[in-house]
């Protein structure tokens, strides 16, 4: 598995946009996603994302695909494009690092077992 470009942007800019603020100071949002809710939607999220970007689909076909199953997934979990509880979620978590490193901890773990299990080799991250 490899990192996408999309995901570095997505990493680098949340540590750009939450390395100021200090956690005691970001009080959690009303309708926190609790983290093992969180760590599974990101799960699913990561491997449709590896799935559109292998698809070989042309870059607007994807971003649509993309669109139309993240939607799907947010419906799963009973949330919405409109709602933005996983971003503040997210967002909250970002900014206190030892529980986004608990979440991350647990998705790499997921995906490099799901890739075992189909036969390739997870690539260092």
């Amino acid at each position: 598995m490899k990192l996408s470009l999309t995901s570095a942007l997505l990493g680098a800019g949340l540590l750009l946009t939450t390395g100021c603020e200090r956690p005691e100071l970001v009080t959690p949002p009303p309708n926190l996603i609790p983290k093992e809710k969180l760590t599974s939607l990101l799960i699913r999220l990561h491997l449709l994302e590896a799935r559109v970007e292998s698809s070989r689909l042309a870059p607007d076909s994807a971003r649509a695909l993309f669109q139309t199953q993240r939607t799907a997934i947010l419906k799963h979990y009973q949330l919405s494009e409109a709602d933005s509880a996983f971003e503040r979620s997210y967002h909250y978590y970002s900014v206190h690092n030892k529980d986004l490193d608990e979440i991350y901890a647990v998705i790499i773990d997921s995906l490099a077992a799901r890739a075992k299990q189909m036969g390739g080799n997870p690539a260092p991250i």
